[in-house]
């Protein structure tokens, strides 16, 4: 496979190097590049931090991350050998303007696109953007990534926004939601648009509802601080969840076009109905795990968890039940659930069908002939369909099966691995394809709908309601979803 694939060479900073998202993901994610020949053999990548640090020493953690994070039959050594001499390290203090200096000499007359990751707190994006800027290194070809959450409500995203906008074109942001990095997400698009099957039945005639779950195992990792300002909604369902909701429900685009999607994602986004003080209580659910277990392991308590400041009303779990309000999905419910200490790490899209308008079969069996569409975005990526047939015997009549149609990313040719979500968003930032990041309209858009939950939680006086960690969330998200004379896929 040809390097030039990615067109030209970049000079990519990756401001952060030393953090654990440097480290866990990116690293490892652009060793996987290099790997299959996806960078141009000029493309440099520079770590920059503000901790004291020779070229060995960074050369050496970053070769210490590769060998903990990369799967060991990924990882050669030899790979290895050649990758290494594209890292520089760099020192410098985020608030100093005169430490970019360094910045600038390095990527100066290189004849490379400089493309900056910003896997640092959102609070400094500022900073980089200006100092960058105030520095010289920033060309119109320059672009920037931005790692989520662009804010915790709207007013702060577009504080941020309009800070980055000072010294960055929309054209040049990229902003980061990993999920739409996943080759199943990606494979969205291809199953809706490029087959009739599905796209012809795509809309309320068809489709009786739809369950979008992302469903973690662990806590809080020791971030209890950070996570209790932040809570599930904003930390999950404004980013994550809402995305996959778009793709999901978005109308064909006229052009596979960077702006041709998110303008269609935008308008869904738009559609969605506006969950108030008046229909919160039986709109949305709001949960916070206590002491139980997970995987046969004990867990505390969110309230007792390292770093705990005691009685806490932040949401480790949310249930909604949302409405598009257009013509494709008008009376279609869609439920979305996402929370810690979940049984089992997961993040699915169900898309349920309406059965036919007669049922002829045994009334006993009626439970079997729902069919389903489940796209699987971890553990293993994949898709299954979940089709009706009959049992082969010769004494049991038509007795009706449900069985599966399943197309497993994971499975197939010998040595075929999917690529992780960050390996494919920052390649195509480096060429320079908005098509998997999201545009500032629609991080705003996002935000309002979901400050206006938020709010609506506020007015109610709404209480966290508990949930043993090992559990799928508060008696309250099974009510949510059976009030309408459905279940939860499990």
């Amino acid at each position: 496979m040809s390097a030039m694939l990615n067109g030209h060479a970049c000079d990519f900073v990756l401001f952060g190097a030393r953090g654990d998202l440097a480290m866990r993901k990116l690293f490892p994610s652009l060793y996987q590049l290099h790997k299959a020949d996806l960078l141009h053999a000029d493309t440099v990548l520079y770590g920059v931090a503000r901790t004291e640090c020779s070229q060995d020493e960074f050369i050496e953690s970053v070769h210490d991350a590769l060998k903990r994070f990369v799967k060991p039959r990924e990882y050669d050594e030899a790979v290895w050998g050649t990758f290494r001499d594209r890292l520089r390290y760099l020192k410098v203090d985020m608030s100093v303007a005169e430490d970019f200096a360094a910045i600038a000499e390095a990527v100066k007359d290189s004849g490379r696109t400089m493309v900056n990751y910003l896997a640092t707190p959102p609070a400094i994006f500022g900073d980089i953007c200006k100092n960058l800027y105030l520095s010289g290194a920033v060309q119109p070809s320059t672009r920037i990534i931005l790692e989520k959450p662009i804010g915790h409500d709207l007013e702060s995203s577009i504080e941020i926004n309009d800070t980055v906008s000072q010294y960055f074109t929309e054209e040049q942001v990229y902003r980061i939601d990993h999920y739409l990095g996943k080759e199943t997400v990606q494979n969205l698009i291809a199953l809706r648009f490029a087959n009739n099957l599905f796209g012809s039945q795509w809309n309320q005639n068809y489709i009786d509802h739809v369950q979008i779950t992302v469903a973690e195992t662990v806590g809080i990792e020791g971030r209890w601080g950070y996570y209790d300002q932040v809570g599930q909604m904003r930390d999950m369902v404004q980013n994550h969840l809402l995305q996959l909701l778009c793709m999901v429900a978005m109308d064909p685009p006229s052009q596979l076009t960077a702006d041709g999607i998110r303008d269609e994602k935008l308008k869904v986004l738009r559609a969605l109905r506006p969950i108030t003080a008046d229909n919160v209580a039986r709109r949305a659910v709001r949960g916070q795990y206590t002491a139980g277990a997970v995987n046969g392991v004990s867990c505390p308590g969110y309230q007792e968890e390292e770093g705990s400041k005691g009685h806490s009303n932040t949401e480790t779990f949310v249930a909604l039940r949302a409405s598009i309000d257009n013509w494709r999905w008008a009376g279609v419910p869609f439920y979305l659930r996402t929370g810690k200490r979940m049984p089992t790490k997961m993040s699915e899209i169900v898309i349920v069908y309406k059965n036919q308008p007669h049922y002829i079969f045994d009334p006993k069996q009626k439970s079997v002939v729902t069919n389903k569409l489940i796209i699987r975005l971890q553990p293993d990526e994949g898709i299954r369909l979940q089709v009706v047939t009959k049992e082969q015997s010769l004494d049991k009549g038509m007795a009706l099966q449900s069985r599966g149609l399943t197309l497993n990313f994971s499975e197939g040719e010998e040595g075929h691995r999917t690529p992780d979500a960050y390996e494919r968003l920052m390649l195509e930032a480096m060429r320079g394809n908005q098509s998997l990041f999201v545009r500032r309209d629609e991080v705003e858009a996002s935000w309002r709908w979901c400050d206006a939950l938020i709010d609506a939680w506020a007015d109610i006086g709404d209480e966290v309601r508990p949930y043993s960690a090992g559990s799928w969330g508060p008696i309250g998200s099974i009510a949510l979803i059976e009030r309408d004379g459905k279940s939860w896929h499990e």
